[in-house]
């Protein structure tokens, strides 16, 4: 409902129907507990002393309520607790179907908790407090946690479309400029922070300025009307995907003051994605932190992405340049004096920042978590970690350790640990390099759309986004969710482990004594662990035999030939180089993901077989038998489905 970045469907109708939907559900959950609660509030007046205050408050409400007060008085003769939740209820009941009169509702969820603590000390004053804690603790912590509106919704939109919106505007309003996007950065930024200065909006209310700008607009405006009614609990943050410069952040405080939102209640938070934005994140940050428009937050959310940096420039490229920009930008935000919850845009394959939580986050440089975190969980990592009671307690034990371990770091930490940073940055330019020279390589693109099933992914309902961007039929246009998942439902997993090999084989080779001092660091370095063991686990996930059958679908036999055996020579140097960094041996170390890994070998086997069977049927037949094309893209849908689940960590 927030997340519009290339999705044509996330309208704002939806994303205000998303946001009621939150409200009606929270409040729902709360008059379900509270109607628990007075089922099992029994005191009579007639055995236990009312104190007076609450006797007041049932008075009062009687009062205020009229007729509808003396019948839930009278529902409940001599049991004033009962009455009082009797109230309580009716306000919730307006509350729910917005009947917003004076003291009738709760306009928020701290007069509701201010209403339980009435409760709750009346209890206590009757030497009931074990009760109090038993029945009425839950109920506020409901409310605490996740208040009248049960999850913020971030509202998110990339950087490009927002450029070709405010193209629009400008052409309407300033017909005789020239287009806006062939502006020089300099004029952009200078434009903008000279209208900023005003609060006038560029044109009346609801002018429409063209398609683009009109989405953009009506979603704001969504924005502003449910702030306006609900408060701003339920809003999150305003996050520009593909941030390449602090005009992309500048740009949604105009959208704002052409809507009349107050910029003072919402974050603009960037998205930093690819290798190239990541690399001057520090810069944008610095720039935008010393804006004379911008008003300094305590905290300055920012959000990194996992995926578009691993499709730039490989696994160890992109988590190496993470870990760096985290470092950069924790000294920006120590020069601005504010702290940073940097928000990760992980998913559950590794090669998207998967894995154990507190390895995870052990793996973050020290001093980037100041006290928040926020991160991303989808797909079907949602059931693997959260489905039962048990898995839930487990993984969120393990984040809030995690991040309490971290958030130690941060206040009372050694910041003077020095690790082999300089051997990582060999390793990761020869990673990217060799990474690159793959997908750069001529037929790659064609073997690619062949031996993985990238073409049937485009066509499934199970994202939460287009598989493309814009629709180009290009690398760098598609997203990097179906293109992880693609290798992996192969068994390639290149996205996890491809040209670590080459790098350390390199290191070794060219700089010894940095290789040497690499492998010292292995224990040492969360960092240098995560990554060996996360490749190592991708690595083990993939099957060679499995590779060269996928690899079979390519027609083309010289292209076939030649991406094959570039990956085959990888996969084997990355199996030998990583091991060497290890003084056991992999099957001594990795017992309990082998064992795992065993157990699903040979169903997931007969899925892959029917898998290549049905993929080739479907592309032979698909332009030839448009029925039977349907039923076949259903069926290798389905059995998409039952890999993805067998195979755990597809992401």
């Amino acid at each position: 409902g927030g997340d519009r970045d290339g999705h044509p469907y996330v309208t704002a109708t939806l994303t205000a129907e998303t946001l009621a939907e939150h409200r009606k559900s929270a409040l729902k959950i709360i008059y379900r507990m509270i109607s628990d609660l007075a089922a099992k509030m029994s005191f009579s007046d007639k055995r236990n002393p009312v104190p007076f205050q609450l006797i007041a408050s049932i008075n009062d409400m009687e009062s205020l309520f009229g007729d509808s007060g003396k019948q839930a008085v009278a529902r409940n003769p001599f049991e004033p607790w009962r009455q009082y939740l009797n109230f309580v209820l009716l306000k919730m009941d307006n509350t729910i179907n917005d009947v917003f009169e004076e003291l009738k509702h709760y306009p928020n969820p701290h007069e509701l908790l201010e209403d339980l603590k009435t409760l709750k000390n009346s209890l206590i004053n009757i030497n009931a407090s074990k009760i109090a804690d038993a029945l009425i603790f839950p109920i506020e912590r409901q409310i605490q946690c996740f208040g009248f509106h049960l999850a913020k919704l971030d509202i998110r939109q990339n950087s490009e479309f927002h450029d070709l919106a405010l193209e629009q505007i400008l052409h309407t309003v300033f017909p005789d400029k020239s287009p806006y996007r062939i502006w020089s950065q300099e004029e952009k930024t200078a434009f903008i922070t000279e209208e900023l200065k005003s609060d006038r909006p560029f044109a009346v209310m609801n002018k429409s300025f063209g398609e683009e700008a009109d989405k953009v607009l009506d979603s704001y405006r969504v924005i502003k009307d449910h702030s306006h009614k609900y408060g701003t609990e339920g809003l999150g943050a305003f996050i520009i995907s593909m941030t390449r410069n602090v005009t992309d952040l500048l740009t949604v405080y105009i959208f704002m003051r052409e809507v009349g939102i107050d910029r003072g209640k919402f974050q603009v938070v960037p998205l930093f994605e690819t290798i190239k934005d990541l690399d001057h994140s520090s810069e944008i940050m610095d720039e935008y932190l010393s804006h004379p428009y911008i008003q300094k937050p305590e905290t300055q959310e920012i959000m990194l992405g996992y995926s578009d940096s691993n499709k730039d420039g490989g696994i160890l490229a992109s988590r190496w340049k993470i870990y760096q920009t985290e470092e950069m930008l924790s000294k920006v935000a120590t020069i601005h004096k504010v702290n940073i919850k940097f928000f990760h845009g992980i998913g559950g394959t590794i090669s998207r920042g998967g894995g154990k939580y507190h390895r995870f986050l052990e793996s973050m440089p020290k001093g980037s978590v100041s006290g928040k975190i926020k991160l991303t969980v989808q797909g079907e990592t949602i059931s693997q970690q959260f489905a039962n009671l048990l898995n839930g307690a487990y993984n969120m034990e393990m984040l809030l350790s995690g991040a309490a371990l971290q958030t130690a770091n941060y206040h009372y930490g050694n910041q003077t640990v020095v690790h082999p940073a300089k051997a990582v940055d060999l390793l990761s330019d020869y990673s990217k390099s060799y990474y690159r020279s793959l997908i750069d390589h001529p037929s790659f693109i064609e073997f690619y759309g062949k031996a993985t099933p990238i073409d049937v992914l485009e066509l499934s309902k199970i994202g939460s986004r287009p598989a493309r961007r814009t629709g180009t039929r290009s690398l760098s246009d598609l997203r990097a969710i179906p293109w992880v998942f693609s290798w992996s439902q192969s068994r390639f997993n290149i996205t996890g482990w491809f040209g670590m090999g080459y790098a350390l084989q390199k290191l070794k080779q060219e700089h010894p004594n940095e290789y040497t001092e690499l492998t010292e660091h292995v224990r040492s370095w969360p960092l240098l662990m995560y990554l060996l063991i996360q490749t190592e686990t991708s690595l083990m996930n993939a099957d060679l035999d499995l590779m060269k059958q996928y690899a079979g679908l390519v027609q083309n036999q010289k292209a076939r030939e030649e991406i094959l055996e570039i990956i085959v020579d990888e996969f084997h140097n990355s199996q030998n180089e990583i091991g060497a960094m290890f003084e056991r041996d992999r099957d001594a170390r990795r017992t309990s993901q082998i064992n795992n890994m065993k157990r699903r070998k040979k169903p997931l086997h007969a899925l892959h077989q029917l898998h290549i069977h049905e993929l080739n049927k479907w592309r032979h037949q698909k332009n030839e038998n448009p029925e039977m094309r349907d039923s076949l893209v259903k069926r290798l849908l389905e059995i998409t489905t039952a890999l993805a689940n067998g195979l755990k960590n597809t992401g």
